[in-house]
């Protein structure tokens, strides 16, 4: 698990095919390794990659078929910069929200501009998303904690104060940049539950949360 603040950005140092899928190096530049054991956790751009190396100056990690077909690790090069952060500890604190760093989709920023001394993001996500993004709720943008400040349809806006823009990758972000999106970890178990015993059919999934759905279950006044 993770709290959504990152601690260091750092540099995909060598892509490596393995056997149809990957294994990557990260430099870690500011983060500091010195208690990070092999099998521990790193969000590398939300992405919880396991380590697997310890080069001294970075980590190695393996990357599934699944997570590069789902996710920004598709574009990743050498030279690329990433968001890091280690796993949450109990000492830790939490100053962002729970991130799982199991990446739901990908975004894609809509437009940038200037509002004051923050950056204004315009970002779409995938359609099926769109229910999991409230305002003033919370959402991970490749391994960033963040306050969704407007909601329209699958698009919702970030204001990123300066801080955040100099001491992660945001900074770097244009119209058509596309970046791993993880939801709310709650609104996606609070929709396993709406569906009640209901789960436990074969084929059942959260799409069968209709309006006529919680009508039935007795969740609105409407039969």
């Amino acid at each position: 698990m993770f709290t959504g603040i990152v601690e260091a950005v750092g540099e995909i140092m060598a892509t490596e095919p393995k056997d149809g899928d990957l294994r990557v190096r990260v430099k870690t530049h500011g983060l500091d390794l010195t208690d990070v054991a092999m099998g521990d956790s790193i969000a590398t751009n939300g992405v919880c990659l396991t380590v697997v190396g310890l080069p001294g100056d970075g980590y190695w990690a393996d990357v599934s078929v699944e997570t590069i077909g789902l996710t920004t690790v598709k574009h990743w090069k050498v030279g690329s910069r990433v968001n890091l952060e280690k796993a949450l500890t109990p000492q830790s604190r939490l100053g962002g929200h729970i991130v799982s760093g199991h990446v739901d989709g990908i975004g894609r920023v809509v437009s940038r501009h200037s509002d004051a001394r923050a950056e204004r993001f315009r970002l779409k996500a995938p359609d099926s998303l769109a229910k999991y993004i409230a305002h003033k709720g919370s959402i991970t943008i490749d391994g960033t904690s963040l306050t969704v400040n407007a909601v329209d349809g699958a698009e919702f806006e970030l204001a990123i104060v300066p801080h955040t823009l100099s001491e992660t990758i945001i900074g770097q972000y244009q119209t058509g940049t596309e970046v791993n999106l993880e939801v709310d970890l709650i609104s996606r178990y609070l929709e396993r539950l709406l569906l009640g015993e209901a789960a436990a059919q074969p084929g059942v999934s959260s799409h069968a949360i209709t309006e006529g759905f919680l009508a039935e279950h007795g969740f609105t006044g409407k039969r």
